[in-house]
Order: C-alpha cells, then structure tokens, then sequence
C-alpha cells in the first residue's frame, strides 16, 4: 500500500471527472459516540495545477463510496427462477469460462462481446483489450468513451494527426484573455476548472455557447463575457458562420495558415453561402453578437476554444468539431504559446482509456489495429503470432445492436459501465441484454445492468487499488490504494488472469498493476500515445508527465509547437457542411430534447446515487422548460409531465427557468429505469465517429393527471 504524500495519508486523485483533481485520503480515528468510525478515509484537498487544492461536491464526498451500504463482496449467480444467489469465486469464473469456451467453439470468438469503460485505470483497460483480442480471440470490443469522446477524438486525429484532449497543460488557460467554449458546463461537470477562467472573465472575454443560461453561461455576466444561446443542434452552423466573417473581413492569420495547414480554399469556398443573416436565422444568435465573437477571437494572443459534448453527441458530431478547429486555424491559434483549442474529456481516464486497446479499431499507443508495423510490434510484446490479433470490431453502438440477434453478439462481459442507463434508446439495448446467453458484469455495487446479468463479479473500488490515470491534460498520475478492499472483492486485473488461465490463452495476464504498466509502456512504445519513458518509480515523483513521453525524453507538455502530427507536419483543414439531422426538429408544436449533467451527480448515477449528500440535493429526474413554454402547454411549476417519442415516454416533474430556450426542454441522463433519459435519445451514430445523437431528440410535452395519493402537483 502506497503512502506517498503526508506521512498520515496517501495521496492519490478523485474517482470522477477527467480534471483528476488532487486529494489525500487519511485514515479516520475518530470514533463518535464511542462507536466505530463512520468512514475510512478522510478526504482533504490536495494542491495540484488542475484543482489547487478544491474539490466539487462529489470528490468532497467521495470516501462515502467505500462504505455505502450495498457493497459487493461476493460473486453471484442467476438461478433457475433467474435470482442472484451467492457462490464461491472458483465456481463463478468456472461457470462463466465453461460458457466462454462453449459459445466461442460453436458460434466463434465474434459471438463474445466485451463492453470497457472510460473510468478504468490505464492498466485495465490495456489488459482488457489484450484479454478480449488474445484470450477470447474476439474482435467485438468497444467501450463507454465512444459515448463521450469518439467525436472529439476522431475530429483530432483527422486535423492534427493525434488526439489528446487538451494538448497544453491546463493552467495555460490561467493567462488567456478571449475563451470560447461550445457545449460544455464545466461549472456543474467539473467546478474547481472555472478557475482557470478567471483571467478571461476578468478580461470581459469568457464567451459561451448553450441552448441554456447554465451555470457556465452565468459566468459571463456583469460584463465578464457573452453568452449565445444558439438553438440545440445548430453549432455547426454557427461555427460556419464565424469562419465566415473572419474570412470575409480579412481575419485569418494568413502566415500560419500557408506555413502550418493545407485545405484553406476548400474552407473558403465552402463557408461562402453563411453571411451572418443567414445563420442568425438559423442559431437564433443575433449578427452583431457573431461579428463581436469574431473579432474579439482574432484580436490577439490569449485566445482558446474548447469544445465539450454538447457540440459532440450528434450524428455530425465530428464535423462541428471539425469546424471548431478550422476557425482555431485560421486564427493561428494550435501550438502557439498562449493560445490553441481543446476538448473536455469528461469521464475520469477518458483519455487514458481511448488509447490502450479498449476501442474497437486500436491497439495500444494509439495505434491503429489495420497497421501492419503496429501489429507486429504489439504482438511481440504480447509473445504471440500477429495472426492472433483479430482485425478492427464494432463501434459500441453497433456492437449493442447485435446482442442476442442471429450470428451476432451470444456473451457480452462488461467493465466499468452501466449501459442500461448510459446508452442512447436504452430500451433497445435492454431487449438485447435479456436475449443474450451469458451476461457477466462486473462492479462493486449491484448496477442496473449488474442486475440483469448472470453473472456478478465483485471488484475493487478506486481507493482500494493501485493503478495510473491520464486527465483531460494527457498527464498520467498515479491512483494509489489506500485501504485494503473488502474480503471477497477482486481487481479485475485477477478476474483477466483466472479466465484467461481457464480459456488456456496465449500471452500472459499479471495481476501486479506495475508489471501491467511496464508492459503497456513497452506496447505503446513509438505509438502516437507513447508511454515508453514512463514508469511507477518517476510518476511516484510527482513531477508532470505529459503524452507522448518516448524513452529518454521529459515528455511533452504542449504539443504543435513546431508540427503537427501528420508525415509532412501540416495541420489538415477539412471543409465540413451541415447535412440532414437524424430525426426532424422544430415541428409539429415538439420540443427540441437535450440532456446533461448535473453539479451532484456523475454519469448513470450509478455511484452518486449512493451518496445520501448528493441524492438528497437532486433525487429524482426533473425537465426545465421555459415559463412561456410552460404557459402555453398549460404547464405548471411542479407539475407531473410526460415526454414522448416513438423511443418511449417518461415521466417527471417540471422545473420553470427562463434560462432555457423556448423551444427547447432540459433533462439530466442520471437517473435508471422508467426515469432515464435514454428511454427518448437517439441510437443514429455519426457515421466517422460512431458516437449516438444524445443531444437532440423531438419529443412531444404534456402534464398528466396522477392519483392524488401520490403527492404530486395535478
């Protein structure tokens, strides 16, 4: 056990968000009444360059996890009358290595699925991709981050060459006087970030975009900013029109522009049909607020844009993150000191988690799976014929889609992910569950999708195991334990290692999360995302260890600074156009349906939903709409509302906000079963990221009549 830090307490990072905030876990001895002590650990701030010492609410209360009631400890099988019942270890992971071989000898390594998620260490979610292409010889693995980052990443990879969320350390936004943030609200996601906007508030620059006066919009007030409250689905638009005006008023940083990109003409010709009065129409966001965004955006050094889901989690996801990085182009802002543009990874090792194997078309270090060179390097690491390593699998929405049907998906195991609240039209991916064969979860509580499975794992929880993370930054810090995990709980490193030792596999699966992470660092060695030069011992240091950090270098804090990562260095801009949505918005008297999160919880609820702290603040799923919205719908504050969609329909109470469009209605995607917010999202995919349209669905809004009994507002 690890005691880095104080000589009382260890010091380790926060089990959410991708800021990774910094904290010290000591251990509590106090005992009140006499009594044994309420938890085990207590929490403190910890200084460190992305949180400097604070902490939301969730990191505050995040020790609460580790002795929730509900905690899982022991293995649990379904019986004949399809209850969990308690068995021994070597039972279950007989019973579920039996049905592996089983289905695999009569339906292929193809009818396995397994499902990752962009919460696990580094480590696990190297080995889990190594554990499904050479212990199950599947190809049919992909995880939650297609539903957060996919878009962002693949927009990244197509401009630059590379993806890493942010590719300056995060503190470079302390000095910046304009910040143009689209589809993010960091002052709920991720609240100890809005200190890095201090210095552009106090410049007046702080300019945000959302369909709604969030908590992030609010910052912009009393002269510190601009908020543009573009209608849901339109970003795309409005960023075409930005292009727009500083290509039409001589804007462009024409020197960067002919010496670091290729594509400007494709972008001019294809921009040329936005004049400002045409996207007004379209945004809702007044011409002189687009003239006033363009030009204090090209006014001088100082100047980022970052994106966030809310420009991302559509069908042309990719291509409005594309758009956000030919105006940051054009204005010469990537890999210049004191300026560039990011993207907020959200979930706590979504950076991490994307570049190890987890998604479906990648091997470690960023590499591409079709890659031949990558591929043999892999393999030798690995000690296996490169054969072994199956070719590119399904994008995670695709893959649900096939569980349970003919010749596709009999077996899914699931790590890390809560797919029966997380995933778009959930009731689609439910019906799938219950047709599969064999559903293994693993977890430390009984989840929504544990509590359909087969076969429960219990595992270790973030203070409890040693591992590294990678923020939103590309910093790789160290997670150390802190405690010991409850008897009968199980990393899943130790699960990996007892099947593959059951399926006779190829290859070797350590338990030790330090030979797991010497040995990603060897596999991702002349990767794009380049551990090589890393080891526990210098991360232990606690000096900053930033992506690609290739053996004999100190890393790489701020990436572009002399090229990007294409063979001949020149960033691609790639002209992009809006093209049809999904689903028709704007019609028959429905209202445009967004989702997000709130400043209590985190993801499906899973774990916040634990912590009586953060239930009690926000316990039950709500919609806000707009008063004159509500009038008009004869909709009361508090009254009980149905939305609907050919999807499904859920109910909850309304909450009245004028900071919310007219045309638009707000619910949080926390909460499970008949209250989830996916019962109404869309499963059409962008079609070069493969990310779901979470953000907008048309739904139809109406009160409902409830007993009386129920104590709601008729």
């Amino acid at each position: 056990m690890s005691t880095i830090g104080t000589s009382a307490g260890t010091a380790t990072h926060c089990p959410y968000c991708a800021l990774q905030c910094a904290m010290t876990l000591t251990p509590e001895t106090l005992t009140p009444e006499g009594g044994l002590p309420r938890l085990p650990v207590v929490v403190s701030g910890r200084d460190f360059p992305t949180n400097r010492g604070g902490l939301c609410k969730k990191g505050w209360t995040s020790a609460e996890l580790l002795t929730s009631g509900g905690r899982l400890t022991v293995p649990l099988v379904k019986d004949a009358d399809g209850m969990l019942q308690e068995t021994s270890w070597d039972d279950a992971l007989d019973l579920v290595a039996r049905s592996l071989v089983d289905i695999r000898d009569t339906s292929g390594a193809d009818a396995i699925g397994v499902f990752g998620g962009g919460g696990l260490t580094n480590e696990k979610a190297y080995q889990l991709g190594k554990f499904a292409r050479i212990a199950l010889g599947t190809s049919r693995i992909d995880y939650n981050g297609r539903f957060c980052m996919s878009s962002a990443a693949a927009a990244g990879n197509r401009a630059f060459g590379l993806d890493r969320g942010l590719p300056f350390p995060l503190e470079d936004l302390d000095g910046a006087t304009t910040i143009l943030m689209l589809g993010s609200n960091v002052a709920e996601t991720m609240p100890p970030f809005i200190g890095h906007l201090a210095g552009a508030q106090a410049a007046g620059g702080l300019i945000v975009v959302d369909p709604r006066r969030s908590s992030t919009a609010k910052l912009t007030a009393d002269g510190k900013g601009l908020h543009l409250q573009a209608a849901p689905a339109t970003d795309l638009i409005l960023l075409l029109g930005l292009i727009h005006i500083v290509i039409a008023e001589n804007l462009v940083d024409t020197e960067y522009v002919s010496a670091r990109t290729t594509g400007f003409a494709q972008l001019q010709r294809s921009v040329s049909a936005w004049w400002p009065e045409r996207v007004q129409a379209s945004t809702g966001v007044p011409v002189e607020q687009l003239r006033t965004v363009a030009r204090r955006l090209a006014s001088g050094n100082g100047t980022y844009i970052l994106t966030g889901r809310g420009v991302e989690q559509h069908v042309d996801g990719t291509d409005t993150t594309t758009a956000a990085i030919n105006l940051s182009l054009i204005l010469g802002l990537p890999g210049r000191p004191g300026s560039g543009y990011g993207t907020l990874t959200g979930q706590g090792n979504g950076q991490g988690g994307r570049e190890h194997g987890q998604k479906c078309d990648q091997l470690p270090g960023y590499r591409k799976i079709t890659d031949p060179e990558g591929r043999r390097h892999v393999a030798a690491v690995w000690g296996v014929d490169e054969s072994l390593i199956p070719g590119p699998g399904l994008p995670a929405v695709e893959l649900l889609g096939r569980l349970g049907r003919p010749d596709g998906i009999r077996a899914l195991l699931v790590h890390g992910s809560n797919v029966v609240v997380s995933a778009p039209n959930v009731s689609e991916v439910r019906d799938g569950l219950a047709r599969l064969d064999l559903l293994v979860v693993c977890d430390f509580f009984l989840s929504e999708t544990a509590a359909l499975a087969d076969v429960v794992l219990p595992v270790t929880q973030w203070a409890e195991e040693e591992g590294t993370m990678t923020s939103l930054e590309g910093r790789v810090i160290r997670r150390r334990q802190a405690l010991d995990a409850p008897a009968g709980a199980r990393t899943e490193l130790w699960i990996m290692n007892e099947l593959a030792r059951r399926l006779d596999s190829p290859s070797t699966f350590s338990t030790n999360p330090r030979e797991v992470f010497d040995e990603l660092a060897r596999a991702s060695a002349g990767g794009i995302a380049d551990y090589s030069g890393l080891s526990y011992d210098l991360l232990d240091t606690e000096e900053p260890a930033f992506w690609p950090y290739p053996v004999g270098s100190t890393g790489t804090p701020r990436l572009f600074a002399d090229a990007f990562a294409h063979p001949d260095g020149l960033a691609r801009i790639v002209a992009v156009a809006p093209h049809t949505k999904a689903e028709t918005l704007y019609e028959n008297g429905q209202l445009t349906l967004i989702t997000g999160r709130l400043l209590e919880h985190y993801q499906s609820g899973a774990q916040t939903r634990r912590v009586e702290e953060l239930n009690t603040a926000q316990p039950e799923m709500f919609a806000q709409l707009h008063p004159a919205t509500a009038a008009r719908l004869e909709i009361g504050d508090g009254t009980m509302l149905e939305l609907e969609n050919p999807r499904g329909r859920v109910r909850c109470r309304a909450r009245l906000s004028t900071d919310i469009r007219h045309d638009t209605v707000f619910v949080p995607f926390h909460y499970p079963g008949a209250d989830s917010a996916n019962l109404l999202t869309q499963d059409a995919t962008d079609p070069v990221s493969g990310m779901p349209d979470f953000k907008t669905a048309a739904v139809t809004v109406r009160a409902v009549t409830v007993p009386a009994s129920t104590g709601a507002v008729l």
